[in-house]
């Protein structure tokens, strides 16, 4: 990863901008080629820039970071986008998932997070901070736990299945699902390929959110 990532920061609070800006380019996770204080001067910059990924603030005047991500992955599908957030915001998960976030960090998360959150995400992978996933667990509607097999219109998730599945709700990746359950990395993505037709979402993040919230896994 290094240097050779190029970064754009999207918040509307320019003292956070600049602090993102020295640790991330001090700690070596990439190069900030350029920062913005909403969607809109985002999306302006897009025209003429080419990142590899981008912080995005959720909550920002003029255009808020839903909807930019919208209208980015419209023009760029191949963009990364990292949503930064408090966790007042929990409401608006669901919402940047759907447009399409590969992943979401906490503003106040320390250095060694922001930068796993960063290769995560560069490397094709969704990324959900740890105390994001807590609050979402703790927010989630009382629902049956379901801890062996889960039916729906006729559909089963195996053991294994159920076993990759805890893991990604625990905030692991594929690397380190595959290192748990000493298993190739090729093997813990056809389980993840399994559980996204099975659940019909369309990403981890998507399928993590949706077995914290209808209690599929224990965590």
């Amino acid at each position: 990863m290094g240097c050779n990532t190029k970064i754009i920061i999207v918040d509307d609070h320019s003292l956070f901008r600049e602090g993102m800006k020295l640790l991330i380019e001090k700690e070596e996770m990439g190069e900030v080629i350029a920062e913005a204080e909403n969607g809109q001067a985002f999306l302006n910059l897009l025209e003429t820039l080419n990142p590899d990924l981008v912080l995005m603030d959720i909550e920002m005047p003029v255009m808020n970071g839903v909807e930019a991500t919208i209208r980015a992955l419209a023009k760029k599908p191949d963009l990364k986008i990292l949503a930064l957030t408090m966790r007042s915001e929990k409401d608006n998960y669901t919402e940047m998932i759907t447009a399409g976030a590969f992943g979401f960090v906490l503003k106040t998360s320390g250095k060694q997070e922001l930068e796993k959150a960063i290769k995560t995400v560069i490397k094709g992978e969704s990324y959900f901070s740890n105390e994001l996933l807590r609050q979402i667990i703790i927010n989630s509607a009382k629902k049956p736990l379901v801890t062996n097999v889960w039916v729906r219109v006729g559909v089963k998730l195996t053991e294994k299945e159920i076993d990759v599945l805890q893991y990604f709700c625990k905030g692991l990746n594929a690397c380190e699902i595959a290192d748990k359950l000493c298993r190739s990395i090729k093997t813990i993505e056809a389980h993840r390929s399994n559980l996204l037709e099975k659940t019909e979402t369309k990403n981890t993040l998507n399928l993590v959110l949706f077995a914290i919230k209808n209690k599929l896994v224990e965590i």
